[in-house]
């Protein structure tokens, strides 16, 4: 979904549980929280707050 980065809930080395909030999405003016799809560490994040991304692009890098 495009839109723009107005909260990142996670840091690099933190492990997630599939659900768990990894990043807040503002998309035509309603706050979308995106969830982790599986259980993980969190190796790389690719975005921070402000910044405008779109459908494609990749927000977090997690690994098992």
């Amino acid at each position: 979904m495009q839109g723009l980065i107005v909260d990142v809930k996670v840091k690099v080395g933190q492990k997630v549980k599939s659900g768990d909030e990894v990043v807040i999405l503002e998309a035509m003016k309603m706050e979308n929280p995106i969830v982790s799809p599986n259980d993980g560490t969190i190796s790389e994040i690719k975005v921070s707050k402000g910044n405008s991304v779109n459908s494609d692009d990749i927000l977090v890098i997690l690994s098992k």
